[in-house]
């Protein structure tokens, strides 16, 4: 009798245990995926600015600068919780961003700009901290999906409700491709 009890007892703290750490493991992702969303948001805001200063120099790229801002427009649209849908929009407009950037080459005069140099400082900063976070947030998800997908978690993990979390990552090979610039 007082083994069954006890028995029953380990077990209910073990499936507590187990329980609690996949909150904690769901809570890092969403503070993961918070902070990438931070730095995608301070990129999004530094476009206008970019597209500003460099409108000036190649008025006859129109086309080129209503793409960055129809890109933007669209990664913002995406809903919170879609992270493929983000990662696959933000790798359109990086690519789109990296196009705006390589103008500069053509237009000596832009890239000695000094605002257009501090908004490409301030560019490359961001996309720095966007690398460190989606690094911090995949690492928070494979911990939770190693956890959601593990015996015996998993049995507490399908109880409950927990599901595994998607990577934040470039799904199309060809949005890895260093961008082209022609002119």
């Amino acid at each position: 009798m007082y083994i069954t009890l006890a028995v029953l007892v380990i077990v209910a703290l073990y499936a507590v245990m187990v329980y609690n750490g996949l909150v904690k493991s769901r809570q890092m992702t969403e503070e993961a995926w918070s902070g990438i969303d931070v730095q995608l948001k301070r990129r999004a805001d530094l476009i206008p600015n970019l597209i500003e200063t460099v409108k000036g120099y190649a008025a006859h790229e129109k086309s080129t600068f209503e793409e960055v801002v129809e890109l933007r427009n669209r990664a913002q649209a995406v809903p919170a919780g879609d992270v493929a849908g983000r990662a696959a929009a933000e790798g359109l407009l990086g690519q789109a961003l990296g196009r705006i950037v390589a103008l500069a080459e053509a237009y000596p005069e832009l890239k000695a700009n000094e605002n257009f140099m501090e908004l490409h400082r301030s560019l490359d900063a961001i996309e720095g901290e966007i690398q460190m976070s989606r690094r911090y947030y995949n690492g928070a998800a494979r911990d939770l999906n190693v956890k959601v997908d593990s015996f015996p978690s998993n049995l507490v993990a399908s109880q409950f409700g927990f599901s595994k979390a998607g990577y934040f990552e470039i799904a199309n090979d060809a949005d890895r491709a260093v961008p082209t610039v022609k002119f």
